[in-house]
């Protein structure tokens, strides 16, 4: 009666067991109904909230773009496999490292 679940973002497995009320065994333990848990104020941490969004939007059209996003856009355009990696490494060169540059990517396409 063992469930195996993955959790994200981590490559181990978490074995949740289904309690059996018998008191040796794997699934050893006292039959009960699982409450649910509160949500807690600082699981919503680093969320993006509606006046942030609109906030980076304002700044990203009054500003405009940097030199080298404007490259990146410019090497993005060409289309080209060589041209996608190109802008990737010069990215990844501004920005310190490879995920950041992916979402970057992502954002000027």
């Amino acid at each position: 009666n063992a469930e195996y679940m993955g959790i994200q973002g981590e490559s181990c497995l978490l074995r949740v067991y289904t309690m059996s009320g018998i008191a040796v065994g794997l699934n050893k333990g006292f039959i009960l109904t699982k409450r649910e848990k509160r949500v807690k104020p600082s699981h919503n941490k680093g969320r993006l909230g509606p006046r942030v969004k609109l906030v980076r939007e304002v700044a990203r059209e009054v500003g405009g773009f940097a030199p080298y996003e404007r490259r990146v856009m410019e090497l993005i355009k060409t289309g080209s496999g060589q041209s996608l990696k190109k802008a990737l490494k010069l990215s990844k060169r501004k920005l310190g490292t490879h995920r950041r540059a992916l979402k970057k990517r992502e954002d000027l396409t």
